[in-house]
């Protein structure tokens, strides 16, 4: 196994994968880049040190690691699989790291499909939002083998605080799945008190910043009570995306025989959300679907 990665392919340049990519190229990295949207592509190389390439193909060729952060299952299928596709390019030897969160049903596939080409994989979805990923400090969660995640682990703390192996392929997924599930809870909890708080003529800010200092305080409590009082949501992780997450959750509980009914419920709250048109609304939106609609600020 070649252990120095010096050329690596980015495919996916969405609002994680262009910051995550651009952390590369600051560190020196020799950077080739594909996405669907070739204009995006070549605004990232305008922005950054790299080359962009008309295929995934293309731009895996000659790389020592691949790193893809699309969309869902089938947006991962595509830019791997086939003609153009990741696999047909990259050599053996190398890594292909999957950043997408999608179930875990997929890193087994692509784990199958990498060992055929005796190439190496890593699951490894990522939490810690836009944000995140512009300031380096993504927490990432990976599923695989011990060798290669060393192998890997220096080159994704380039945008990342925490990297951690989680176990064999699919852990990564899995991982993603508890925190989404955890996320979910949280945020309408968040949401139920601060309404609360309004509802009975206490003043939310104050009340936050008592109990915060307690037992009930979150990264969501932290992050997003501010906006959430002043019913603000053109921010951070949209619904459309929790969704698709919390989809691939309660999909995976069945198979494992998981109960998950607080989940279950928070995913049809959300999909209240959607049909106020608030899709693209960051996932603190819960809040606006519980106050009057006197109280929304839109």
């Amino acid at each position: 196994m070649h252990n120095e990665i010096s050329r690596v392919a980015f495919i996916g340049l969405g609002v994680m994968g262009y910051p995550m990519a651009g952390h590369l190229a600051h560190a020196g990295l020799e950077v080739r880049v594909y996405n669907r949207t070739s204009a995006r592509a070549e605004a990232w190389c305008q922005a950054y040190t790299g080359s962009h390439h008309p295929s995934p193909r293309e731009a895996a060729e000659g790389a020592d690691l691949v790193l893809m952060c699309v969309g869902n299952d089938d947006d991962v299928r595509q830019v791997t699989f086939g003609e153009h596709g990741i696999l047909a390019g990259m050599s053996a030897g190398s890594v292909l790291v999957d950043h997408t969160t999608a179930s875990a049903t997929l890193a087994y596939e692509l784990d199958t499909a990498c060992r055929e080409r005796d190439v190496d994989f890593l699951d490894a979805p990522v939490s810690g939002g836009q944000q995140g990923a512009e300031n380096g400090v993504l927490t990432i969660m990976c599923g695989g083998q011990q060798p290669v995640f060393e192998r890997v682990q220096p080159v994704l703390e380039h945008y990342a605080r925490a990297v951690n192996l989680l176990g064999l392929a699919g852990s990564g997924q899995l991982t993603k799945m508890v925190n989404q599930i955890c996320v979910a809870g949280l945020v309408q909890g968040l949401a139920e008190g601060l309404h609360f708080a309004e509802q009975a003529g206490l003043d939310p800010t104050r009340v936050i910043e008592v109990i915060s200092q307690g037992a009930a305080n979150s990264w969501q409590m932290e992050n997003r009570h501010q906006t959430m009082i002043a019913d603000q949501y053109d921010h951070g992780f949209a619904v459309n995306w929790m969704r698709k997450d919390l989809a691939i959750c309660l999909e995976q509980a069945r198979k494992v025989e998981a109960r998950l009914p607080v989940t279950a419920l928070v995913d049809q709250f959300y999909g209240d959300i959607q049909a106020m048109g608030g899709g693209r609304w960051d996932t603190s939106s819960l809040l606006r679907r519980l106050r009057p609609a006197a109280a929304r600020k839109d």
